[in-house]
Parts: structure tokens; C-alpha cells; sequence
């Protein structure tokens, strides 16, 4: 096989959370957060993420092969679990969105999947960036596979077209859409089940630690303990996590915690 004609990267992509807007005061409802995330790892080292899953399934003394499913286990199966996954030679990027604060939520009310395609643009421009400051003469083509955890209910010709349409549109309006066009490309977006990939399985810890951090629970408590094991593999710019390994939106982070206080779990990391 020509190495030089491989993606250079892979980001395995999963969510956590509902993208629905019914919100009551007992807290009961739809989720407050949305969360999308992504593992990115070189292609050459994707097989340090199966050797993780492997590990981590005996320690938990799970079958070979059995799917990891983060919100299926316990606090202490999670911590050792998530804590490898923050030991991989992989970077992180999340997209955290507090549906609360969103001005004009019929936007996204009125048009299935609306808010999931829009946070995938957010995440794809992030991942666009990690990749194309961190690529390697030689080592693959630039590019980055992009495998997403499969909804069964949704349509990922549609998601194709969603991007080829952004990124046909960003000729025109760069300061709108900054997907970088050399790593990202619509035909290398593929689906695929939870259970048949490590890399997927890591993404759903990666995102549900991240929504575990922002989402209050029956009690009103959060747990951001999963989200520090991460620390280590959040993309940074210069120094910088926040609107780079870590987005919020509609808001930036300081100004999101006067309506979202629980943001501020963020900022330990």
C-alpha cells in the first residue's frame, strides 16, 4: 500500500446528549447540553487505540470484543477506562453547546438534525486545523478520515452533502465556514456502529466525559473528574483550549457561565 496516498489522520466521531428543547424546572426534559466530540489520531498509531479498548476490557473483566458503552458503567469502571483514553498519543476536540442559550432555538427546532449538522461544522473546522498544522511530509496525504459513531436514524448521504455545501459556500464567505478544504473533503465521511471500532468506542468516553462535566444530574451535581483525566490530549493553539480543543457555543466560555455556571468545570482543564 502507498503510505503517502493514506489519510494521514483519523477522527472518530461521537456525541452525548439529545437535540431536542423541551426544558422543564424540574430538570427533566431534554438535555441542557449538547456535545460533540472527536478522538484525532495519526493513522500509523490507530492501533494503539484497539490495544486500549484490549487492555481496558480486561482490566474491567468485560468479554474480547465487548462494546464499551461509558454511560453503561460504573464510576469506578469509567475513571480507569478514561484515564487510558488520556494516555493515547491522540488529541481531543469537543463541541459543547447549551441549548438554553440559544437565542433562536425555532431555528433549529423546525429542521430534523439541524443542530447536530451545525455542531459537526464546528467540530470539523477545529479538527481541520489540528491536522493541518500538525501533518508530516510523507506520512499520508494530509487528509483526515472522518468515522462517525452511526445513527441509524439519520441520513449520512445528506451529512455529505451538508459539508460538500459548506465548503462550496466558503470560497465565497471564509470569515462563515473554516474548514480547511485540504484536510477535510465530503467522501471520506463514513458511518459506522458503535460496537465494530475501538476508535468509536473512545470517542463516546471522550464525549460523555465531557457532557458528565457540564450536565447536572437529579441532584444537582455535576462530574468533571472524567474530563481532567482527558487534560492531556485537548487540542491547544499557542497555549490555548478554548475555542480549540474545547468550543462552547452560542456564547463564549466566560459568558456562557452567567447562564451556565456548570461551564465552569471547564476551565480546570
Amino acid at each position: 500500500m502507498d503510505l503517502v496516498k493514506q489519510a494521514s489522520f483519523r477522527a472518530y466521531i461521537d456525541e452525548s446528549g439529545d437535540e431536542g428543547f423541551v426544558f422543564r424546572e424540574d430538570g427533566s426534559g431534554s438535555s441542557r447540553w449538547f456535545v460533540i466530540s472527536a478522538l484525532v489520531i495519526r493513522t500509523k498509531n490507530d492501533h494503539q487505540v484497539v490495544g486500549c479498548l484490549k487492555d481496558t476490557r480486561k482490566l474491567l473483566g468485560k468479554p474480547p470484543k465487548h462494546p464499551l458503552h461509558f454511560v453503561d458503567l460504573r464510576h469506578e469502571q469509567r475513571v480507569p477506562y478514561v484515564r487510558r483514553v488520556g494516555q493515547l498519543p491522540a488529541r481531543t476536540i469537543s463541541v459543547l453547546i447549551h441549548k438554553p442559550s440559544i437565542l433562536e432555538p425555532e431555528i433549529f427546532q423546525n429542521e430534523k438534525f439541524r443542530l447536530y449538522r451545525y455542531a459537526t461544522r464546528l467540530l470539523l473546522e477545529r479538527v481541520s486545523w489540528l491536522c493541518r498544522d500538525h501533518r508530516i511530509a510523507e506520512e499520508g496525504d494530509g487528509t483526515c478520515d472522518l468515522l462517525f459513531s452511526n445513527r441509524s436514524i439519520m441520513s449520512y448521504k445528506d451529512m455529505r452533502d451538508y459539508l460538500r455545501h459548506l465548503l462550496n459556500r466558503s470560497g465565497d464567505q471564509p470569515e462563515e465556514v473554516q474548514i480547511d478544504t485540504s484536510v477535510i473533503r465530503p467522501d471520506d465521511i463514513r458511518a459506522v456502529e458503535h460496537s465494530k471500532l475501538a476508535g468509536l468506542q473512545a470517542a463516546d468516553a471522550v464525549a460523555s466525559s465531557m457532557h458528565f462535566a457540564v450536565r447536572k444530574n437529579r441532584y444537582d451535581e455535576t462530574e468533571p473528574a472524567y474530563a481532567k483525566l482527558l487534560r492531556k490530549t485537548i487540542y491547544k493553539h499557542k497555549g490555548h483550549l478554548e475555542g480549540y480543543g474545547l468550543k462552547t457555543w452560542p456564547d463564549a466560555l466566560p459568558i456562557l457561565q452567567t447562564k451556565a455556571p456548570e461551564a465552569k468545570n471547564l476551565e480546570g482543564l
